[in-house]
């Protein structure tokens, strides 16, 4: 193995705070790591918000090159996780209003109306698809998306970040920066308008939509990397084992 691949291997276990403090020292390995371990969250977290897959992309990589060059100020008092979550949310929040005009999250909250108390629940898949099944889950999948993109702004992002990304109540609370009672209630409206929407044999797709693995959350790895004048550890990491989000 070579060893810039054991050091990527070693640092892919190491807790948030010693890749931040490698970071800090310029490692670019450290900076991959922890690309590699929250691109996908980050990247669901801004898609909630822009509703499309490139733009998505483009305001991850802003808000990584804003937080690593802002790393002297990160002092741990949340998680390193929540930190990213909301530089990635600002920015996509900001490339939206430059955009279109959007409603306050607090005038939806005024808006929502009581209906029905049954919830949707969106169960794993535990079998392997064959070709035929594939092709019909991608499409399935294409169609859940766009129901998702069509939930107003405040509902689709908790959604997102709860029943796709797999995030707590909590967590979600934090990372938005409000209340878990209001968590709870965008979440009961967000899944009472998808129920409304589609079928519930729809729901089995749910934890493939908006992938970010493998290539593109390489390319965009390597994007930021070389951004951020890190050309050779860019080039070397994109020849490491590939991995996704690892427990913690």
């Amino acid at each position: 193995m070579q060893p810039l691949q054991a050091e990527r291997r070693d640092l892919a276990g190491r807790p948030d705070a010693d890749l931040v403090a490698l970071a800090r020292r310029g490692e670019g390995t450290a900076f991959a790591a922890i690309m590699t371990r929250y691109n996908r969250r980050l990247y669901r977290a801004a898609r909630g918000i822009v509703r499309d897959d490139s733009e998505a992309e483009d305001v991850l990589q802003e808000a990584y090159v804003r937080a690593f060059g802002a790393l002297g100020t990160f002092r741990g008092d949340a998680a390193l996780s929540t930190w990213l979550t909301r530089i990635v949310i600002n920015e996509a929040l900001g490339r939206v209003r430059r955009q279109r005009p959007t409603e306050e999250l607090e005038v939806l909250d005024r808006e929502m109306q009581s209906g029905d108390a049954r919830v949707i629940m969106f169960p794993g898949v535990n079998s392997v698809p064959d070709p035929e099944s594939a092709a019909a889950r991608a499409e399935v999948r294409r169609l859940l998306e766009g129901a998702v993109d069509e939930l107003p702004d405040a509902f689709r992002l908790v959604f997102v970040m709860r029943d796709v990304e797999g995030l707590s109540i909590e967590e979600t609370a934090n990372h938005l920066g409000i209340r878990p009672e209001t968590v709870k209630t965008r979440l009961h409206r967000a899944r009472k308008l998808l129920r409304d929407a589609l079928d519930d044999r729809l729901a089995t797709t749910l934890k493939d939509t908006f992938p970010f693995l493998g290539a593109r959350c390489a390319r965009l790895t390597d994007a930021v990397l070389a951004r951020l004048d890190l050309t050779q550890h860019s080039r070397n990491a994109r020849e490491a084992p590939e991995a996704d989000e690892p427990s913690r």
